[in-house]
């Protein structure tokens, strides 16, 4: 038997995103802004993200909740479809994600990271881009910052498995 270890390099900055750059500031302040458009009536748990587009663009979106659970859709894809559909040979460069609790309304204290499904739909942004999307993940306690939401599924599931 051979055993490994998966390890995953992550830059944390402070809340206020100091070291960060002024554009990667900035999304990070769309995703948290974004959480304001989520409809999320049944769990309470608003997420916002925003999507740096190679040409400088910003797309946000929010979790879309519905009564019947898997009609609903995150903040995550929510931005990624919207940007693929509107600019499909513009790629994304990061991606800044953000979240908060309808029973207080105040930032997670630390940050969230995509669900599965959307860990998935990044790598796959990321392959059919053939370019890395940086993962930015907001909470009250800091910035994570992850070089490419390839890190956040080393055992995905992609072309290669066809």
């Amino acid at each position: 038997m051979k055993e490994t270890t998966i390890q995953i390099p992550i830059k944390i900055y402070p809340e206020n995103g100091t070291g960060l750059s002024e554009q990667l500031k900035n999304l990070v302040e769309q995703a948290k802004n974004a959480t304001e458009t989520s409809y999320a009536a049944y769990s309470g748990f608003h997420v916002g993200a925003a999507l740096l587009l190679e040409n400088g663009e910003v797309v946000c979106g929010s979790n879309q909740e519905n009564a019947a659970y898997p009609a609903g859709i995150c903040a995550e894809r929510t931005a990624i479809f919207y940007a693929n559909a509107h600019q499909p040979k513009v790629a994304p460069v990061a991606i800044a994600i953000a979240a908060w609790r309808k029973t207080d309304k105040k930032f997670l204290a630390h940050p969230i990271s995509p669900c599965g499904i959307c860990r998935q739909v990044l790598v796959e942004t990321e392959t059919r881009y053939k370019q890395k999307i940086k993962v930015l993940l907001y909470g009250d306690s800091g910035i994570y910052e992850v070089e490419s939401a390839s890190q956040l599924l080393p055992f995905r599931f992609d072309s290669d498995a066809l």
